[in-house]
């Protein structure tokens, strides 16, 4: 990154962004020309092969320009408080950064970025919504020599030495095997599959396969979804350890490299999926602040998953390293009474919440059975709700609030004098720990 200097012209992303960019926008236009093709739309009497070339020359050509006109308008500049980055074509906005506020700075590899060697750089500050800038597209040496540079002045490191690669240490590798079977063992992909198959013979039995269509388009994307985000997603899922936080690198296709500092974290929640009990199999979900504003759709980075899949020893370990002192088992629990079981009838048997000196903890599930950890000091309300059956039969909900998110921690229907305790007590417990 020798040339990445204060300067006031600034530097300019890759010039193969351009191209990269025109393939991605080939790509949604081909993806949405066969959408609608299964539909049963499309392009009129076009042929189907046609209507492809089209939509992706098309998509090429478009993204390729617009691509290019960002790329020819877009500059960054370091200089010794903030990076900034100049862009537009029309209407110029320029994107100020300082450096005490970046939070995280991740790497994306989409497949097409991959095959030129480019990586696409997303820059987390603290803030809400608009508070993630990234920078498309860099080559990868760049892109992770930008990342050390900037994480080094976040931490108040201006030195010559702060490019230096942090030293990580390796907690774990998911083998891509261990994912698959996982995956393969799990209720939403076994409905998935069976369906689809049993949709398939009933077509080809009763010979109303367009019939039947209906029905498998939807399992099919479905059952294809859940192979995208839980295989391919986490494909050599490595989880490391450095002096600022966690790092989570995956992805056969798209690759990313995902940093979560230990302030940031919000709370855990600990799934276990019924047929992975009987293994000692659980996943691991984190509450990121920031995180859930922009959704999913940017990219899997934004991801929550934090284990794909461990056994429990693990997780405890990673646990008590994000959160100290909230071992689970140590936890007094305070149950749902019988009386609650209209309004569940299973399930009400596996919901509790308790509290320790660092932690509220929440349980419920009996399909998947979902263990949701707060630590006090990130408590931002708590509430308590009483519908009118619940008051007929003495019950109330709390909710401890925390960003969206997996972790969910929520006592429902619990005795009404038990849950204005604890909802008193916590509060108690919040101010306390911020404190």
């Amino acid at each position: 990154m020798s040339d990445v200097q204060p300067e006031a012209v600034g530097v300019r992303t890759h010039p193969l962004t351009s191209v990269v960019q025109g393939a991605l926008w080939a790509a949604a236009a081909s993806f949405g020309l066969i959408s609608s093709i299964f539909t049963g739309d499309g392009w009129g009497d076009m042929s189907a092969v046609l209507s492809l070339v089209i939509s992706l020359g098309g998509g090429l050509v478009v993204g390729m320009l617009v691509g290019y006109l960002s790329w020819r308008f877009t500059r960054y500049v370091i200089d010794g408080t903030e990076l900034r980055i100049n862009s537009g074509i029309v209407t110029k906005a320029s994107r100020r950064i300082p450096y005490e506020r970046i939070q995280s700075v991740d790497i994306a590899e989409p497949l097409v970025a991959r095959v030129f060697g480019l990586a696409e750089l997303r820059i987390e500050m603290a803030g809400g919504k608009d508070s993630r800038t990234s920078l498309r597209f860099l080559a990868l040496a760049d892109a992770r020599d930008l990342r050390r540079v900037l994480l080094a002045r976040a931490h108040g490191e201006t030195h010559e030495g702060e490019a230096v690669e942090e030293q990580r240490t390796i907690i774990t590798v998911v083998p891509p095997e261990r994912v698959m079977i996982g995956t393969v063992l799990s209720l939403d992909f076994l409905f998935a599959a069976i369906g689809s198959i049993v949709l398939i013979v009933g077509a080809i039995w009763f010979g109303e396969f367009v019939v039947a269509l209906g029905g498998i388009i939807p399992l099919g994307t479905w059952l294809a979804q859940i192979i995208a985000k839980r295989i391919l997603q986490q494909w050599d899922f490595t989880l490391s350890r450095g002096q600022g936080g966690l790092r989570i690198e995956r992805g056969l296709l798209s690759r990313t490299s995902q940093t979560i500092p230990f302030s940031r974290v919000q709370g855990i929640a600990i799934k276990e999926p019924f047929v992975w009990r009987r293994f000692g199999w659980l996943r691991l979900e984190v509450d990121i602040a920031g995180y859930a504003a922009h959704g999913d759709d940017e990219g899997v980075d934004s991801s929550s998953i934090l284990l794909p899949i461990s056994d429990r020893i693990l997780a405890d370990a990673v646990i008590a390293e994000l959160i100290p002192g909230s071992a689970v088992d140590d936890v007094p629990q305070t149950a749902a009474p019988k009386r609650s079981r209209m309004f569940a009838p299973i399930g009400w048997r596996y919901r509790w919440v308790g509290a320790n000196e660092r932690t509220f903890v929440a349980r419920e599930g009996w399909i998947e059975r979902t263990t949701s950890i707060v630590p006090h000091h990130k408590t931002q309300s708590v509430e308590l709700r009483q519908g009118p059956l619940q008051r007929r039969r003495r019950l109330a909900t709390i909710e401890v609030h925390t960003p969206q998110g997996p972790v969910d921690a929520d006592g429902r229907n619990l005795d009404e004098r038990d849950a204005r305790a604890i909802v008193l007590a916590q509060l108690d417990r919040a101010r306390a720990a911020r404190a």
